[in-house]
C-alpha cells in the first residue's frame, strides 16, 4: 500500500512538472470541434484559425504568446504561418508539426510586413523570399532543400514575383545590371538554369532516412 501511494504521488509530481514546463515557442493550439471534413485557415484576432469549409464553424485556433501571424499559406491539409518574429510554423489543426526560424528577420520583416514572403513552388516545396536570400523548405517535414542568395549589391523583392507556369519570376533589383539580370526564375528544384544538377526534394525512403538521422547524430 505504501509503495502504491508513493507511486501515485510520484506520477502526480511528474505530471505537475510537465504542465509547468514552458511550451516551446509559446505555442497555444486549441481544438474547438471535430476534424472531419475540409477546413480553411485564415489570420484572425492575432491567431491562425481553422474554420469548417461548409458551415464556417471554428475547428481550431493556433496562437503564440506575444506574437502574431503576418501571413499564411495552405499545404495539403496543413497551414504554414509566418509570424512577426520570423518564425515559420506548420500545423494540421491537431499539432504543430515543425518550426523554422528565418535569419535576420528583425532587420527586414517589420518594414516589409510579410507580403509575398511565402511562395509555394509546387511538388511540396515552399520558397521563403527575403531580401537577402530565397530559402526552400519541404512542406511535409520542414526540411531545408536549397538556398539561393541574392547577388552582391542586389536584393530580392518578396512582393515583386509572378507565376509563369511552373516557374516563379522574382525581381532582384540591382543598380549595375541590365533588366534581364534583375529577374531570376525559380521552380521547386531551385534556380532555373541550363545544365543544372538539382538536389531531389522527395521524402527519403525509410532506411535512407534512418541512415541520414544516424549521420547527423554521430557526424562524419
Amino acid at each position: 500500500a505504501v509503495a502504491l501511494l508513493l507511486a501515485v504521488a510520484t506520477l502526480g509530481l511528474l505530471e505537475g512538472a510537465r504542465q509547468m514546463r514552458p511550451v516551446p515557442y509559446g505555442d497555444r493550439l486549441l481544438s474547438a470541434g471535430p476534424h472531419a471534413g475540409a477546413w480553411a485557415a485564415r489570420v484572425r484576432d492575432g491567431a491562425v484559425a481553422g474554420h469548417d469549409s461548409r458551415t464556417g464553424a471554428l475547428r481550431w485556433r493556433y496562437a503564440r504568446v506575444g506574437h502574431r501571424p503576418v501571413d499564411v499559406v495552405h499545404a495539403r491539409g496543413e497551414v504554414i504561418a509566418l509570424w512577426d518574429d520570423g518564425l515559420l510554423t506548420d500545423t494540421d489543426g491537431r499539432s504543430v508539426r515543425w518550426h523554422r526560424a528565418l535569419p535576420d528577420a528583425a532587420e527586414w520583416l517589420p518594414a516589409q510586413g510579410g507580403t509575398g514572403v511565402l511562395r509555394p513552388l509546387g511538388r511540396g516545396i515552399l520558397a521563403v523570399v527575403t531580401p537577402s536570400r530565397v530559402t526552400a523548405y519541404r512542406t511535409a517535414d520542414g526540411d531545408l532543400r536549397w538556398v539561393l542568395p541574392a547577388r552582391n549589391g542586389c536584393a530580392f523583392r518578396p512582393e515583386g514575383a509572378v507565376r509563369r507556369g511552373a516557374a516563379l519570376l522574382l525581381a532582384q533589383p540591382c543598380a549595375d545590371a541590365a533588366w534581364t539580370g534583375q529577374l531570376v526564375a525559380l521552380d521547386d528544384l531551385g534556380l532555373i538554369a541550363p545544365g543544372r544538377t538539382p538536389l531531389g526534394n522527395d521524402l527519403p525512403r525509410p532506411h535512407l532516412a534512418r541512415l541520414e538521422a544516424e549521420n547527423r547524430l554521430h557526424g562524419p
